[in-house]
């Protein structure tokens, strides 16, 4: 199952500056696996230590944040997307 993941500028680096991935995994915990098999290093800018995302990286699923779905276990479909968006701040 084919999954379309939006990496934002600054994770670029680890995706040979490719905004756009296709990638696969049955659940965002598998797809990020998938992710450090495919574009070794990310991972560690994606997870914490305990392997869960980073609190200032929002995960969607088809434009629904993973914290109002099932998180790291939601189910991914084919021809989903999933979008790695940094969290903003400012005043």
């Amino acid at each position: 199952m084919t999954v379309t993941v939006l990496v934002p500028t600054p994770l670029q680096k680890f995706t040979n500056n490719q905004a756009t991935i296709e990638c696969d995994g049955k659940n965002i915990d598998q797809l990020i696996e998938a992710l450090e098999d495919n574009f070794p290093g990310i991972k560690s800018r994606i997870c914490d230590e305990s392997g869960k995302p980073r609190k200032f990286l929002n995960l969607y699923v088809n434009s629904e944040d993973i914290r109002f779905l099932q998180y790291t276990d939601t189910t991914l479909n084919d021809g989903d997307e999933v979008s790695i968006v940094p969290a903003v701040a400012g005043g």
